[in-house]
């Protein structure tokens, strides 16, 4: 009697494999989702600890301005002009405002630099 033959088992690292196949295309997968994705996150994280900081500035700023005018301009701390300070800073804060969204930057997160 002779010995049934044994056939060679598909190896999982073998690239013609269906297993081979399925492990590249994960690895592939993972390679270009992960990465530009970690890279996107630290591009957020790092755009919205800005515009906190940015802002809590411009607040701080303003009120500044404003004690300042209602300091230096006496007149304009009581009676009927006392809402001129407050107009004054409005038109800075809307001026800093629109500073800010002239310089807004359209480019794509995806799009190479030239």
């Amino acid at each position: 009697m002779t010995a049934p033959r044994s056939t060679p088992s598909p190896r999982d690292d073998d690239p013609t494999s269906i297993a081979g196949v399925v492990d590249l295309v994960k690895t592939y997968a993972k390679q270009e989702t992960l990465g530009p994705l970690k890279g996107a996150g630290r591009w957020l994280a790092m755009g919205a600890a800005g515009a906190v900081l940015l802002g809590l500035g411009g607040v701080i700023l303003l009120l500044g301005i404003l004690r300042l005018i209602q300091a230096e301009w006496p007149r304009s701390a009581s009676g009927s002009l006392s809402w001129i300070p407050y107009l004054i800073v409005l038109v800075i804060c809307l001026l800093l405002i629109l500073l800010a969204v002239s310089h807004i930057n359209r480019d794509s997160l995806n799009k190479e630099q030239k």
